[in-house]
């Protein structure tokens, strides 16, 4: 799946990796970030999904791709967010040309 990091350093922005799970709308995606964490006191891996809206400009990213985001200034009512990289590109599907265009 998605390899999840979150890290922010003193002054700095935060950034995210996600998977992109809809790349429907003009210069926008919306990117799943799966968080894993260790219950307390069972130990048990819990894994804890996020939608975050970003904003692609130049509508590079399509979905299941692998992308990087950093924390930016509200540029709408949901999107704070901004592609920086694709990390991996999603394995090209027969059907998923056809979805997109």
């Amino acid at each position: 799946m998605a390899e999840n990091t979150t890290t922010q350093a003193a002054g700095r922005r935060k950034e995210v990796v996600g998977e992109v799970v809809s790349s429907k709308m003009q210069k926008t995606i919306v990117v799943k970030v799966v968080r894993k964490k260790a219950h307390a006191f069972y130990g048990r891996v819990i894994a804890k999904n996020k939608k975050f809206y970003a904003h692609d400009e130049k509508n590079e990213a399509r979905i299941g791709d692998v992308v990087r985001l950093e924390e930016t200034r509200p540029l709408s009512k949901l999107k704070r967010w901004k592609l920086i990289e694709v990390v991996r590109k999603a394995p090209l599907v027969a059907g998923a040309a056809e979805i997109s265009a």
